[in-house]
């Protein structure tokens, strides 16, 4: 076992094994999972909605540059991501793909940026779910705080 740190996964081993020269990618996703992720991003589109309003009472009209040029970076990562996964024919992340082009180290730092962006996401998807139940609850003639009257 090599103890490099710089050792590369190659990626005949990545693509693991190939039937008949075809590939075929597990079926991970089920019809469950769709739903939740759908519900997901409909919910999920609120968080833009509301960075819009932050951003536009803040930034002004830079916002639609910003947002432009946000938008052609995420156009160059997909084709990127369309490149890499057309040579390495795997389901895999940016954690696979990185793991095979540059190596153990860099595999390990995009994995652990990944997992920092999901806490992330995660975060700020719960900040919207207590906005969303605050509201609800005004609605409803909850009191705002124990104790008081609306």
């Amino acid at each position: 076992m090599s103890t490099n740190i710089f050792r590369r996964l190659p990626v005949e081993q990545a693509t693991g094994r190939l039937y008949g020269g075809r590939h075929r990618l597990r079926v991970v996703y089920r019809t469950r999972d769709l739903v939740v992720l759908g519900l997901g991003v409909m919910i999920g589109s609120g968080i833009f909605k509301i960075a819009g309003e932050e951003a536009a009472g803040t930034a002004g009209p830079a916002v639609l540059v910003s947002f432009l040029i946000a938008g052609v970076v995420c156009l160059l990562a997909a084709l990127a991501y369309a490149e890499l996964s057309s040579i390495i024919p795997v389901a895999g992340s940016a954690y696979s793909f990185s793991y095979v082009a540059f190596g153990e180290v860099w595999a390990w730092v995009v994995g652990w940026a990944l997992l920092m962006e999901l806490l992330l996401a995660a975060s700020v998807i719960a900040r919207v779910w207590s906005l969303y139940a605050t509201q609800a609850l005004h609605d409803f003639g909850a009191p705002s705080r124990p104790g008081s009257a609306t």
